[in-house]
């Protein structure tokens, strides 16, 4: 067991140290080969234009044999583990008739050689194959190493899935700083907003005043409310538009990496940076720099952003160069900072830098009347994307939606849109195009005792009260019925949001402060319920 957790915190450390995937493979190969006895690896990842499974990095194999290494999915044990997604171990590769052996002469050898053959997953998504040989011992010690590698390959699928997100982020920067991005300024005005709701309106007035001025902006909202869409809104209405909008999800990387991304670094700074490199607030100057997830940033980036904010300068990781920039911010968060501050994970002076105007995007719950402008939206788009002519919703089915809690925002319900129009095979917008959460919903709704419409159950209520005021002269039948409308209402609320009355306040549309005096008021017991 030793061994194991030796070669495993080797291997984590090497994955923490650089993004270059093939770097990181040859490096993380070589303390197998040393550790285990691996004499030959393979990174097999999929090619979304050929279809087709091919080597991205290896160990022990010549460029001749990597370039041979491409299969089709579903071919030879390689193309079947990623087809199934389950692990093949083959003791003796001799003695497999399915083993391809395109890449060496495994099968000549005098001894027994074991093939192990791993799915790289991400997203609930096979994506590659790890897989690797080495000379046969014993059954224990194979299983041992099909242990490490399980751990191993679940390491390798975070890099391969970081190492695309950042290879995505590159090429719209590129993109973005070439001007190859067509109308942005159109594409992000106002009128592309979806929403006449109050709230939404309220937000047009802000951004609109702010657009063209210097100032820092700090957006909070729940994912999927629309931050970075907001972002651009501020940054393509500026006088800033023709410079380049850059985002970084503060989420996605920590420590020296996420560092690198955002001052760049000079070769050799650390293990892994091959050559010198231009980081984001380099790349952004003169335009916006959109950081996403901002109450992530460690407490030392924290300090180092805060500098930037007030000096305008920094220096890339291992130089000692001062850099000036002129950078707008705008950052996003969607918890809330202040009480992050309160907790001491968040710089006070970074929040009140970064607060110079703040902007709350509210949750689709409270904007519901604008679900049906955005579910036309939504059809437009995707029937025009999809071929297809999926126009008349029911008015159950509005209902349905105007009534679910959307967790996931304009997000969600653009994804159930979305789901809905791929899967229609006419005009009709019906439930079965739903996704499973939406139905759950409604069965659950439909299971529940409902005895009559609402105005049949508010009638009810207060007739049950009428009665049981009776023959008594203790309160008023006002008092009596909505204390317990409004008792109901703030325990199902604290139910449906995990008995965190912050957000039962959100949820119903109140004041956290009302919430605590009606709590207190109807004497609620406050045992399980966390205030934050």
């Amino acid at each position: 067991m030793n061994l194991e957790l030796e070669v495993l915190r080797e291997i984590s450390q090497l994955m923490s140290s650089s993004l270059e995937l093939k770097w990181v493979f040859d490096r993380v190969m070589r303390v197998l080969a040393g550790r285990l006895g691996i004499e030959k690896g393979r990174l097999v990842i999929l090619d979304d234009v050929t279809a087709q499974l091919r080597i991205e990095a290896s160990y022990g194999l010549t460029p001749e044999m990597q370039r041979r290494g491409v299969y089709n999915i579903g071919e030879g044990i390689t193309g079947r583990v990623f087809e199934r997604g389950e692990v093949q171990v083959v003791p003796d590769v001799r003695q497999e008739p399915t083993y391809l052996d395109r890449t060496g002469t495994l099968k000549t050898r005098d001894v027994p050689y074991s093939f192990i053959c791993l799915p790289i997953t991400s997203e609930s998504k096979t994506v590659g194959v790890l897989s690797v040989d080495k000379p046969f011992t014993d059954t224990e010690t194979l299983d041992r190493d099909v242990r490490i590698l399980t751990i191993v390959t679940a390491m390798i699928s975070q890099t391969v899935r970081i190492n695309w997100m950042v290879s995505r982020e590159k090429e719209e920067l590129v993109a973005e700083m070439a001007g190859r991005d067509p109308g942005p300024s159109e594409r992000y005005s106002f009128s592309n907003i979806v929403g006449s709701s109050p709230a939404i309106m309220e937000i047009f007035k802000t951004v609109e005043q702010i657009a063209k001025t210097k100032a820092t902006a700090l957006l909070v909202g729940e994912t999927g409310t629309g931050k970075e869409m907001v972002a651009k809104a501020i940054h393509y209405n500026s006088d800033r538009k023709d410079k380049p909008f850059i985002r970084v999800n503060c989420g996605a990387l920590t420590g020296t990496l996420l560092e690198s991304e955002l001052f760049g670094h000079v070769k050799g700074a650390f293990t892994g940076a091959i050559r010198d490199k231009i980081g984001r607030f380099q790349a952004a100057h003169g335009g916006t720099l959109f950081l996403d997830e901002i109450s992530t940033l460690e407490q030392p980036l924290q300090v180092k952003l805060l500098r930037v904010l007030q000096e305008r300068e920094f220096e890339r990781v291992g130089d000692h160069h001062t850099i000036s920039t002129d950078v707008r911010i705008i950052a996003a968060a969607n918890v809330d900072l202040e009480e992050e501050v309160k907790a001491r994970r968040f710089r006070d002076d970074l929040y009140y830098r970064l607060n110079v105007v703040a902007i709350r995007l509210p949750p689709l719950r409270e904007r519901r009347s604008d679900i049906p402008a955005l579910i036309d939206h939504f059809l437009d788009k995707y029937n025009a994307e999809n071929g297809r002519n999926l126009r008349k919703i029911s008015r159950e089915v509005l209902h349905l939606l105007l009534r679910y809690p959307w967790p996931g925002n304009v997000r969600e319900l653009e994804n159930a849109v979305e789901r809905a129009v791929v899967l229609s095979r006419d005009e009709n917008f019906t439930e079965d195009l739903l996704p499973q959460a939406i139905k759950a919903y409604a069965a659950s709704e439909r299971g529940a005792t409902r005895p009559g419409d609402p105005q049949d159950l508010t009638r009810q209520l207060v007739l049950q009260a009428m009665n049981d005021l009776d023959g008594t002269a203790e309160g008023s039948l006002w008092d009596h019925v909505t204390n317990r409308v409004e008792r109901a209402l703030i325990e199902a609320a604290l139910d449906r949001c995990g008995h965190v009355k912050l957000k039962a306040a959100e949820y119903l549309g109140i004041n956290r402060n009302t919430l605590n005096k009606k709590y207190n008021d109807l004497g609620l017991d406050a045992a399980g319920v966390n205030g934050d």
